[in-house]
């Protein structure tokens, strides 16, 4: 299906010595983490930021993806990563947040992971049914554009197909599972407020990783899409000086 105006990948080719690779969310396109990208690029590194399976086109495309489609596309995009840098860095927003986990646990080479609001879970009730809805109920509302911002606007689906739905939930019950195998440097950004991910998600994370440097930050201004949002620059700002501080303790060991 053809691609959506502004939901096309984000490639840009820098120095062999850092590379980052960046997810997008759940229904949402290349677009809400092109800025994050760019200021990436800015630095001189190499970054990534694919298409994700289903995603940028039409919600029905998306019904009929599954988590392993858009894992198999992350994981494609680090190991070319991984053959041009010497040190690879996972980024990802909310769903982009769960595939860097689940990066992390089946690649422990990722040099370190930067998180805005990531899912692994919900405490909504109808979760639980999503498998017996979704036989009958091909989509809900969207669940996208979650941004205080008045004029940021994020690309994505007015949809939310529950097949593709109850998919992410099985990525979920395998990150939470194994959360305990992620022991790479972490930096978490929290929005205060957030009408998609519940901090439950952020505490899980927190709470269950096993590496011992791991940092959360709340972000007060921003709801979940942080990376359109009033928080943005210190979403990036942090990001940077959080790779910088990695590499350097690399270089020394």
């Amino acid at each position: 299906m053809p691609v959506l105006p502004g939901a096309e990948p984000f490639a840009h080719d820098g120095s062999e010595d850092i590379g980052v690779l960046l997810c997008h969310g759940f229904t949402s396109t290349p677009q809400s983490m092109r800025a994050w990208g760019e200021h990436l690029a800015a630095e001189g590194w190499t970054v990534r930021c694919p298409r994700l399976p289903g995603h940028g086109t039409s919600w029905r495309e998306l019904e009929r993806t599954r988590w392993r489609d858009w894992y198999d596309a992350a994981e494609g995009s680090l190991q070319e990563l991984q053959a041009r840098c010497r040190s690879v860095f996972v980024f990802g927003q909310s769903m982009g947040g769960t595939l860097a986990l689940r990066l992390a646990q089946q690649h422990p080479e990722i040099a370190g992971l930067v998180l805005v609001n990531p899912s692994v879970t919900t405490r909504r009730r109808t979760a639980a049914l999503l498998p017996v809805l979704a036989r009958v109920v091909p989509s809900i509302a969207g669940l996208g554009g979650d941004i205080a911002k008045p004029d940021a606007v994020e690309l994505c689906y007015d949809r939310t197909p529950l097949r593709a739905l109850a998919s992410l939930r099985e990525l979920w019950q395998l990150v939470r599972a194994e959360l305990g195998t992620v022991r790479r440097p972490l930096l978490l950004y929290r929005s205060a407020v957030d009408h998609v991910v519940e901090p439950v998600n952020s505490t899980l994370v927190l709470d269950r990783v096993a590496g011992t440097d791991v940092t959360e930050v709340v972000l007060q201004d921003s709801h979940h899409v942080a990376t359109l949002d009033h928080d943005a620059a210190t979403v990036f700002a942090g990001s940077v000086e959080f790779v910088q501080r990695i590499d350097r303790v690399g270089e020394v060991a």
